[in-house]
């Protein structure tokens, strides 16, 4: 049976396309810091947009990567205006393994996360100049359920990451964030990439109980 943990924070983030780099930013980040079982130097930051405080590991690499990957997103985003899409930030160790004639690298898949994301189509620009008042309240509305999205998002993080805290592997590293990630986004080979696929695969693969 496989150890690996598959979380899926919920709710569904409906959000409007400049939201999104914000709001990625605020759980990401969240879920990086939260794992982060390392001596990391908290840095806090309040948001532009929404009444929420959120901590970050202060490593530049993991801001690096995490821009990145949102950027990518925002990317896909502006190319697929209207669709829904899908945020997967998985951790893993690194193995070595050893075959007849050479050593290969392999990942070892013990956690993922994943967010789903539904990115309002921008309305059109005549129902914005003689629907004024109406767009403006549509809008107020969406930005209150997307303030409470992300609070129940941020306590969905925390209640998972204090619950579930068997399936970590031994903590063999002195950095920051002990163990590697990666983050895949809708749109990193051209489509939707498919869940199904990936938590089949993460969940094929158990961690070891120690590293070599």
């Amino acid at each position: 049976m496989s150890n690996c943990e598959v979380f899926t924070v919920t709710p569904v983030f409906e959000l409007e396309q400049h939201q999104v780099h914000e709001v990625l930013r605020i759980l990401l980040h969240t879920i990086v810091f939260n794992r982060a079982l390392g001596p990391v130097k908290p840095v806090e930051r309040d948001s532009e947009l929404f009444a929420v405080t959120w901590v970050e590991c202060g490593d530049p690499e993991v801001s690096r990567k995490v821009e990145e990957k949102i950027g990518q997103f925002g990317a896909w985003v502006q190319r697929n205006p209207g669709k829904r899409g899908q945020v997967c930030l998985s951790f893993y160790e690194k193995r070595q393994r050893q075959s007849w004639f050479s050593t290969a690298e392999e990942r070892l898949y013990w956690e993922q996360w994943v967010l789903e994301v539904a990115v309002a189509e921008p309305p059109p620009a005549e129902f914005e100049e003689q629907q004024a008042f109406a767009a403006s309240s549509l809008r107020a509305q969406r930005r209150q359920r997307l303030q409470a999205a992300i609070e129940e998002g941020l306590t969905c993080i925390v209640r998972a990451v204090n619950d579930k805290r068997d399936h970590i592997p031994p903590v063999v590293s002195a950095s920051a964030v002990t163990f590697p990630f990666d983050i895949q986004v809708a749109g990193d080979s051209g489509s939707v990439f498919s869940l199904g696929v990936v938590k089949r695969m993460l969940q094929s693969t158990n961690p070891p109980s120690v590293l070599h």
